[in-house]
């Protein structure tokens, strides 16, 4: 086992990492500042409540989704967080899905990416079983339009949004940003997106929406459920994190990595992997933090 390098205190390991060439873009990073939560309605008129660095956001929320799309159990799941640096203009915005296979866990924003000067929104989605593909996906995509459609009137930027997540999570940030359909549906363009940053995701057709049509968990399917399917040129700069290939899940690294190999054969400008040596899949997630928070800023910043 090759030992992890510590790099501005972040432990790493880099195997299969390539650093191409930004997508240029006049952007600045956002100022950092105190930090505050949000809980508001859909009305221009938002309300945001201060609260103590590092303090739990409140588990009241934000519907995104229409009116006429909530049912009970969307008004259960379909709510939002928001995180914004208090008197920060223009700021970077991520947003964050939860890991739970696409049948567990709740919004979350996580305490890796508060006081960075960057807003993070927490997004609930609905889980199998009550409902099943692609609604998973329908919902995330719902949860960004409403970021693109509001994150100016609390002061960022529409033109720096990116999206992360963890696991499943990570499989739905990547899935709403290449494939364009899920955003078209709502009049956003996904290439508007500023990056994206899966923290252990699928690549290929995640394992539920396997299980949903009686395909075992091992045997791999590359549809157009899955990220590898929508493998493009022109997509958002992409950073892959992984935890160690001996350690990960269902062989996330190698999924991950043949991903990347594939960004590199339609020559995508910047796509990069990184192996995190030495911790499993639920692991990663602390040390891969950083790095999606300096990609933020990298991107931001048009280098």
């Amino acid at each position: 086992m090759i030992a992890p390098r510590v790099d501005d205190g972040v432990p790493h390991l880099h195997r299969y990492t390539r650093r191409m060439t930004a997508h240029k873009q006049n952007r600045a990073a956002g100022r950092c500042g105190a930090y505050s939560t949000l809980a508001a309605t859909m009305l221009l008129a938002l309300l945001v409540a201060p609260i103590a660095s590092g303090q739990e956001v409140g588990r009241s929320g934000v519907f995104y989704l229409d009116e006429s799309e909530r049912d009970a159990y969307a008004r259960e799941q379909c709510l939002l967080d928001v995180y914004v640096p208090e008197g920060a203009k223009d700021f970077a915005t991520v947003v964050w899905f939860h890991a739970g296979g696409l049948r567990n866990g709740k919004r979350e924003i996580p305490e890796g990416l508060k006081d960075k000067g960057i807003a993070v929104v927490g997004v609930g989605y609905r889980l199998h079983p009550r409902v099943s593909s692609p609604v998973y996906i329908e919902d995330a995509a719902a949860s960004v339009a409403w970021v693109m459609d509001h994150i100016e009137d609390l002061g960022g930027s529409r033109d720096r949004v990116f999206l992360s997540g963890h696991s499943a999570g990570g499989y739905l940030a990547s899935m709403v940003g290449l494939d364009k359909r899920w955003l078209a549906a709502h009049g956003v363009d996904s290439d508007e997106l500023s990056g994206l940053a899966p923290v252990s995701g699928h690549t290929v057709t995640h394992f539920t929406v396997r299980e949903e049509r009686g395909i075992a968990g091992h045997t791999a399917v590359v549809d157009d459920l899955a990220p590898q399917f929508h493998v493009r040129r022109d997509a958002p700069p992409m950073l892959l994190v992984t935890g160690d290939r001996e350690k990960e899940l269902l062989g996330r690294y190698e999924e991950n990595a043949f991903f990347w190999r594939m960004m590199q054969v339609v020559e995508h400008p910047d796509t990069t992997l990184e192996e995190l040596g030495g911790f499993d899949h639920s692991g990663v997630v602390e040390p891969a933090l950083p790095l999606v928070v300096r990609f933020v800023r990298r991107v931001s910043a048009g280098r």
